[in-house]
């Protein structure tokens, strides 16, 4: 990476005037702070004592033995603090919140989980928070709404756009512009304007450092290959952290949704309809018609639709440091559902992206090879959809009654 942001041609920082002097400001704190070695010493401290770190690595013994190829190991980011890897960003920037002495945060989320785990630390240091939801992902992730709202949180749909993640994220900037003075803007991803990719990795690389460390003690090496799902790309910048520098393969996975040839999908490193572009304050591939204007995105998993993605995942694709695959909504569910019924792991669709890709490649591999999945979050958030997929009857007629009697008692009427 230049001085700019830039990482590979892809990245840099494209403001408006007014928030110039806000990012130069985020960017000097998060310098002081890198420099600071007490600083991760704390981050580390509270992320131990608050949010279950260091993760567990499980050996997926019953998978292994399934495929008969590769031996399988799980990161469990499910188990980190309000279910998915999103808590490791939140609260190393809830403490530099704390340096530039704000008072207030704000925060975009498609899955919820991003949405949660800001809500959970603004809780924790005592800031305000509004939470910028896409009406869409409002509606499908209400679980995670209901937590946010418990937790203190003003819970914003955005009715603009395509309801969905990339409208959440304009809001968030509207309301940032307004309140730059008390208000930190928690994006929950590597995108965005310098310094946010650089610094959501350094964050997230708590989860490679991890994983680094407990393949060796398990296996006295490294991994052959790494997976992790690709929304904005945080948690694949997480845990590709620990990798970057050895011959261990990363290989990060997108949503083909109904198909790449579809057009409803989310995948912008594999997809002939994405192209380079700017936008959101960033330069990297989007999903956009030849006039610039974002297309729409879909994917079974909330947090995967979004219409760009990181700078830094963008100079993989161009320098080979990374390989990049893309899996349908029918594979992912697929794949959740076999990890459920042969480990008891309940993979958030997101993570079943990486299990899906992984499970095609695995047989094919050699029994002394080492494989390592990232399980980013918790499934339990997607209860709702995974029950629609699963086409479920009993369900559905649950939900369609217990849904009629939450609104009579909400009505005025009642």
């Amino acid at each position: 990476m230049d001085d700019r942001g830039y990482h590979n041609g892809f990245g840099g920082a494209f403001l408006p005037e007014i928030l110039v002097a806000t990012f130069d400001q985020l960017d000097a704190v998060f310098r002081q702070a890198r420099n600071d070695p007490e600083f991760w010493q704390t981050y580390e401290n509270i992320m131990a004592s608050y949010s279950c770190r260091p993760t567990p690595l499980t050996f997926a013994e019953n998978l292994t033995r399934h495929f008969g190829g590769a031996r399988i190991y799980i990161k469990r980011e499910d188990l980190n603090h309000t279910g998915a890897h999103k808590a490791n960003n939140v609260m190393g920037q809830g403490l530099l919140v704390r340096r530039m002495g704000k008072t207030r945060v704000i925060a975009e989320t498609g899955a919820g989980q991003h949405g949660v785990a800001t809500a959970t630390m603004a809780a924790r240091f005592g800031f305000r928070c509004t939470i910028y939801m896409g009406e869409v992902d409002v509606h499908r992730q209400r679980p995670n709404v209901f937590w946010m709202q418990r937790l203190g949180a003003d819970v914003v749909p955005v009715r603009d756009g395509t309801r969905i993640l990339k409208d959440a994220i304009n809001e968030a900037f509207r309301d940032w512009v307004s309140n730059m003075d008390t208000t930190h803007y928690v994006l929950g991803t590597a995108c965005g304007p310098h310094p946010f990719p650089e610094m959501v990795t350094y964050f997230q690389s708590i989860i490679g450092k991890e994983a680094r460390q407990q393949v060796m003690r398990a296996e006295n090496r490294l991994p052959d290959r790494v997976y992790a799902c690709v929304g904005g790309g945080s948690n694949a910048m997480g845990i590709f952290s620990g990798f970057a520098d050895e011959a261990t393969e990363l290989v990060g996975v997108e949503a083909a949704g109904r198909g790449l040839d579809s057009g409803q999908h989310a995948s912008r490193l594999c997809a002939a309809d994405a192209s380079v572009g700017v936008a959101q304050g960033y330069k990297t591939f989007f999903l956009q018609d030849q006039d610039g204007q974002m297309k729409e995105t879909h994917s079974i998993a909330a947090g995967l639709d979004y219409v760009g993605v990181s700078p830094i995942l963008a100079g993989f694709k161009e320098t080979g440091k990374a390989r990049f695959e893309a899996v349908t909504d029918d594979e992912v569910v697929e794949a959740a559902s076999l990890t459920i019924r042969k480990e008891g792991l309940i993979p958030a669709l997101e993570s079943a992206h990486a299990f899906a890709q992984a499970f095609k490649e695995a047989p094919a591999l050699s029994r002394d090879a080492i494989i390592l999945i990232n399980q980013s979050g918790r499934g339990d958030k997607d209860i709702f959809t995974i029950a629609d997929a699963f086409d479920d009857p009993g369900w559905k007629e649950f939900i369609i009654e217990k849904a009629g009697q939450y609104g009579r008692e909400r009505s005025p009427a009642s």
